[in-house]
């Protein structure tokens, strides 16, 4: 019988991330002074981050060390298996091989502690007692909580109001780690207060939300912030999830024809991807996609050039795929997705054609969701079911063609904290968002006047 589950042992867990930078067609292109549109140095982040993440997000090394103390709380879940999805294989009758890489056995139930624990460690060192940071589902809040109760920091957590109604058990879980949990936007900040008086009732995005956590940071002496996707090392940290997934398909005498991963800031994406880029610039054959909400659609969809990371215009600018920085996403249940920029590396590997992006509607995406549950026994988190349903499609695609695919996917977490989702899909209640043209040309006003790229 095929085996259906490929191990590793603790001492195999990654020694190094891998950064891709080194292997982008060309250099990454800068982020710029939101005042002068100058390119930044390293000394304009240090209110934010510890110098050792800032030096991090500018390298260009292929690879860099972990250091030994975050390897020894990686080994509390890493490595993580890789699964042969034969009930799902046989479910759809196909030929394809179908894995994936199962992110949802750590602490928190998703990727997000591969860079939650990273971040707090280096902050530690360097003597930081508190963190500001946002999340949208919970993943990333309940990761950094996680972190931070490990080394004895401080965590406040600013939570998109739609997710902070919607999803209280995520809430639990920061507070049962020591995290203080707020909705946002909140009246902790100017930036929470002024959104509030223009709409009291807004849902929130994660653009707000990030501009109340750096607002926090940046105004505290005794706070630094931390991101959960987007920034480059914050990718960095995920690569562990590739690396793994590499070795562990050569136990399975299988390479991938395609890589999948859902896509929202960039993530879990890029810790499933990253790592084949390398092969992709060695001369492999490889197609890599990515798959985001089609209500917000930021890689298919969305303008290509410089913006703000969140809402307010507190960051630098970012070469990014945007959707503008005053986006409001639709309230989809995968709240993990509802960004309304991309990283700026995942943005770069779309514009060479490197990486495909491509967009699905939640219902769709809940389907293919229910149907991996029936036929592998997890039930995953709204966000993986993006990248389901793109590996859904890739079969569909091969048995036209008739060539069966070997496909590697992410299963960035699970969904045991989102039945009330899975309740309303069941019940016919889910709602479809998709964004009209409208919503497109009024994010292309808004970077208007922005730096341009080529």
């Amino acid at each position: 019988m095929t085996q259906r589950r490929y191990l590793l042992s603790e001492s195999e867990i990654p020694s190094h991330w891998y950064n891709v930078v080194a292997d982008l067609p060309s250099p990454p292109l800068p982020p710029l002074h939101p005042g002068t549109h100058e390119p930044i140095g390293p000394e304009m982040l240090e209110p934010l981050f510890p110098m050792a993440l800032i030096m991090q997000e500018v390298s260009a090394d292929r690879f860099i060390a972990i250091p030994d103390p975050i390897r020894e709380v990686l080994a509390m879940w890493r490595p993580t298996p890789l699964h042969r999805a034969l009930g799902l294989e046989a479910a759809l009758g196909t030929d394809c091989k179908i894995f994936y890489k199962y992110e949802g056995g750590s602490p928190a139930g998703s990727h997000k502690p591969n860079t939650a624990v990273a971040q707090a460690w280096y902050n530690a060192q360097e003597g930081v007692k508190r963190i500001a940071t946002e999340t949208g589902a919970g993943q990333w809040g309940s990761a950094l909580s996680f972190a931070g109760s490990l080394y004895g920091i401080d965590v406040k957590v600013y939570m998109v109001r739609v997710s902070y109604d919607g999803k209280p058990a995520r809430r639990s879980m920061m507070e049962a780690w020591g995290g203080s949990v707020v909705a946002s936007p909140s009246i902790d900040t100017n930036a929470g207060r002024a959104i509030l008086e223009k709409d009291p009732h807004s849902t929130g995005s994660l653009g707000i939300a990030i501009s109340e956590a750096v607002e926090d940071a940046a105004t505290r002496d005794d706070t630094k912030y931390a991101l959960g996707s987007v920034l480059n090392h914050v990718l960095l940290h995920q690569t562990v999830i590739g690396q793994e997934a590499k070795k562990q398909l050569d136990m399975a005498g299988a390479y991938p024809d395609v890589v999948v991963g859902c896509v929202g800031g960039g993530s879990n994406f890029a810790g499933i991807a990253f790592p084949f880029i390398a092969d992709v610039a060695a001369g492999k054959k490889l197609r890599i996609v990515a798959a985001e909400p089609a209500s917000c659609p930021t890689l298919t969809r969305g303008h290509y050039g410089y913006d703000f990371g969140d809402t307010a215009g507190m960051t630098p600018l970012l070469p990014m795929h945007t959707l503008g920085h005053t986006f409001m996403p639709a309230p989809i249940h995968a709240g993990g997705l509802r960004y309304h920029g991309m990283s700026p590396l995942v943005s770069q590997l779309v514009h060479a054609g490197i990486v495909e992006p491509v967009a699905y509607l939640q219902n769709e995406c809940f389907a293919a969701g229910v149907q991996f549950a029936r036929a592998e026994g997890i039930i995953p988190a709204p966000e993986a079911t993006h990248a389901i349903r793109a590996v859904l499609a890739e079969v569909e695609a091969a048995r036209e063609a008739g060539e069966p695919r070997t496909i590697l996917f992410n299963l960035c977490g699970h969904g045991h904290l989102e039945l009330g989702a899975y309740a309303q899909y069941l019940a016919g209640d889910l709602v479809d968002h998709e964004l009209e043209q409208s919503a497109l040309d009024a994010a292309a006003d808004v970077i208007k006047g922005m730096p341009a790229i080529a």
